[in-house]
């Protein structure tokens, strides 16, 4: 039997190396092909849970593929955000993550179990909203000013809820009450749902969180709300005066946002930016998130690299003040 020669050999091998390459290639061009996963990281009902099945349904017309919604639960979303880090990068699954998971998760840790700028590939922002402040209708504050009184008063005994340690819901009033000098008693829920029924109840003070998730209490006369928290009043609240219009200095605004693991090839980032993108200008899909509160993303803050350099900024933006209130998820 003849061998080959060298140089054969050689070209064989390196053929036979760029075979893996080739195929990443192949297969981003021919991208989508079989069924998507969107990992929501928290439980259904939540903001996360009610924008991912917005743009999923959507985005499966537009990439001719279902997008499946998956809710995977745990860690204020650092759970189903990891499993996405790990996962192959194909394309095939990706998270909705938000500032949670993605910014305040950085300085909730001491060792994050991932790092938000470099173990994902960013995709796009899809929506932002500010946070609500509300509380059960007897609470005794129809005012920020009369809120923050109260609260001052009666730290040992007022009580906050969340959807769960380390998410949205909870580092916002975190954010919030280390603003106003204040330590009060956190009450962890599994998901805003129960925390919500609680509060209704009067069993927790307050809550706050996305209007999408708190608009049908506020406009069932379910509960009281006191502020909101962004730059300007809420779209969908525009008789809600802001907190910093109450005097305080502050806003904390909550953004979702589309990552794949890290490694993606490029064509498949593009394929997939283009088709979140496409969704968000679907009259139908902006109708809905208009009609919760939740605000889409302008076309000039959708691109991967923009939302590369958001995180970074806004992991640089709230770090102190998180390491300054003193919460922790170790």
């Amino acid at each position: 039997m003849k061998l080959p020669h060298r140089r054969q050999f050689m070209h064989l091998a390196a053929g036979a190396a760029a075979l893996p390459a080739v195929s990443r290639i192949v297969g981003a061009q021919a991208y989508p092909t079989r069924p998507l996963t969107l990992v929501v990281p928290f439980a259904a009902g939540g903001p996360s849970d009610v924008a991912a099945r917005i743009i999923g349904q959507q985005m499966s017309e537009i990439l001719r593929q279902q997008v499946v919604v998956e809710n995977l639960t745990g860690a204020g979303g650092t759970v189903g955000s990891l499993r996405v880090a790990k996962a192959t990068p194909d394309g095939y699954q990706f998270v909705l993550a938000n500032s949670g998971t993605h910014v305040w998760s950085q300085s909730l840790y001491k060792r994050p179990p991932y790092n938000a700028s470099t173990d994902f590939t960013p995709v796009s922002l899809v929506v932002e909203a500010p946070r609500t402040l509300i509380t059960p209708k007897a609470f005794p504050a129809n005012s920020l000013p009369e809120f923050i009184a109260y609260v001052k008063s009666k730290q040992s005994t007022v009580q906050y809820g969340s959807a769960g340690a380390g998410s949205a819901s909870h580092i916002s009033c975190v954010l919030l009450n280390a603003a106003l000098g204040i330590n009060i008693t956190h009450v962890p829920y599994r998901g805003l749902g129960p925390a919500m029924q609680d509060l209704i109840a009067g069993r927790i003070d307050y809550l706050c969180d996305s209007p999408s998730t708190t608009l049908p209490q506020i406009e069932g006369n379910l509960v009281k709300i006191l502020a909101t928290t962004g730059p300007k009043r809420a779209a969908t609240l525009p008789h809600v005066p802001t907190v910093h219009e109450q005097g305080l200095p502050f806003d904390v605004t909550a953004w979702q946002a589309i990552f794949l693991p890290k490694d993606t090839p490029t064509a498949i980032v593009q394929r997939l930016n283009q088709a979140v993108s496409e969704t968000l200008d679907t009259p139908s899909v902006r109708n809905r998130f208009a009609s919760i509160g939740e605000e889409v993303t302008p076309h000039e803050r959708r691109g991967p690299e923009y939302l590369a350099r958001f995180v970074v900024s806004e992991v640089e933006r709230w770090s102190g003040p998180i390491r300054a209130s003193g919460a922790t998820m170790d």
